[in-house]
């Protein structure tokens, strides 16, 4: 008879407690521990004989150990192939996170059905007759992708031995559930046994396995912190669903670079590859209007286009509002305190709302100038002109500071017809232009006097 034995875990990372508390000694949360009920087995639930009677590895000098570079499996998507680095590696384990009906879902059946590999699609959140009627909406039919809708991974691991797929793909893990663990689909020991299981088959049969994570209220892959660390590459998906646009991001990636991203429009068909951000994301007018800066900004490895909105009004109610969409809050009321310290704009009294076209979020600092831009603008009601761009950083003192990787951004801006860029007048540059203009700045008074 196997051992059952009681043990008390945190939600949040997966710490163990002989008893139960209020709160997690390890990360301070409140009210995350649960009780669970392990059931102890000696048995993994995929090996076969052959691969159980292989001996142990032995420890190996590292200059004796012969690397061989594995081709790496190539998908149809070419910002999926961008984000992971190249391709799907073979043997390794993809976490796909972001929030309820952002698309992730859409998103790898997308791509399991374009791939020329045989492919296991496993679902335990929707029946055949849905996963059917979402491929029949991207008019796309494969031979070699197979659905199965299971919870149990004995079950899937069953099929997979008389498939043989070449690419495993699971949605969700938060519905998986094994023998080995006497809990509930979605808890901490669940979760963190069938990844485990997992990791262990696509390791020792070099197949390749996605899971689709859920994502918790605060943006963090739901489950125990320690499910990020064990697999290969993390990728979220983020969006807002009331806009079109979606991006793929990469937080991990043990194969590739971690500053790639992917971006796609959501349509009728699925999702659509978007090769040239900039074409979208700034918007086509038909008369110039105040208020609108273009800032040549960077995601990932990639440099595009992106325009910034700004509208400074009376506050009419009194108490001035301050609002953003898609940038910083925090950053946009420092650069207001910059503006009336420093320039002597009186915009204490005035509200200020900033967007950034597109519904997506940027971090980058190099939107400081642009949104500077894009407030004096509105402020004085004065038209930019639609061929300027900006890209620098703004300090507290009111100084213009450099940005890195300024080559691409010029590059970039030059490629898609922009006649000016303004940059801080002390970056290091190496790039020679024809049809570019660069207007070097060193404080904010020297943007006022170019823009005037």
């Amino acid at each position: 008879m196997s051992k059952v034995k009681t043990t008390f875990i945190c939600n949040n990372c997966g710490t163990n407690f002989p008893k139960w508390q209020g709160q997690c000694t390890s990360c301070k949360s409140w009210n995350s521990i649960s009780e669970e009920v392990i059931l102890k087995t000696k048995s993994n639930t995929w090996e076969t004989e052959s691969v159980k009677s292989v001996k142990s590895t032995t420890p190996q000098k590292i200059s004796n150990i012969v690397y061989k570079e594995e081709n790496r499996l190539v998908t149809s998507d070419t910002e999926f192939n961008r984000v992971l680095g190249g391709g799907i590696v073979p043997g390794s384990l993809t976490l796909l996170g972001g929030e309820p009906g952002i698309g992730k879902s859409t998103l790898l059946l997308q791509i399991a059905i374009r791939l020329p590999y045989s492919t296991l699609y496993v679902s335990g959140e929707e029946s055949q007759s849905q996963i059917k009627m979402r491929a029949n909406r991207m008019n796309h039919e494969s031979d070699e992708c197979y659905v199965l809708t299971e919870i149990s991974l004995e079950s899937i691991f069953k099929q997979i031995k008389k498939i043989q797929p070449q690419i495993l793909i699971i949605d969700s893990i938060q519905t998986l559930k094994t023998e080995l663990v006497d809990s509930a689909p979605g808890s901490v020991s669940q979760i963190k046994t069938c990844t485990s299981e997992l990791i262990n088959f696509a390791k020792k049969t070099s197949t390749p396995v996605i899971i689709i994570g859920h994502i918790t209220k605060d943006g963090n892959i739901a489950g125990p912190k320690i499910l990020e660390h064990m697999v290969d590459t993390v990728l979220q998906f983020e969006g807002d669903r009331n806009h079109v646009y979606r991006i793929l991001r990469v937080n991990k990636n043990r194969f590739g670079s971690t500053n790639e991203i992917g971006v796609y429009e959501m349509n009728v068909k699925g999702l659509k590859e978007i090769n040239n951000p900039s074409e979208i994301l700034i918007s086509k007018k038909n008369q110039e209007l105040s208020g609108n800066a273009i800032s040549a900004t960077i995601e990932g490895m990639r440099p595009f286009m992106i325009e910034v909105q700004a509208l400074v009004s009376t506050a009419v109610y009194g108490t001035p509002q301050r609002s953003s969409t898609g940038y910083n809050s925090k950053r946009l009321n420092m650069l207001l305190a910059v503006l009336e310290k420093r320039v002597g704009f009186r915009l204490a009294s005035k509200d200020v709302f900033l967007n950034i076209t597109g519904g997506i979020s940027v971090d980058d600092t190099a939107l400081d100038l642009a949104v500077v831009a894009a407030i004096i603008s509105s402020n004085e009601d004065l038209v930019l002109n639609e061929k300027y761009c900006f890209a620098a950083e703004i300090g507290l003192s009111g100084e213009i500071r450099p940005v890195q990787r300024l080559e691409q951004r010029i590059t970039e801006a030059e490629k898609l017809g922009f006649s000016k860029i303004f940059i801080s007048k002390f970056s290091k540059l190496n790039i020679s232009t024809k049809s570019i203009k660069i207007i070097f700045l060193s404080k904010i008074e020297d943007l006022i006097n170019n823009l005037n």
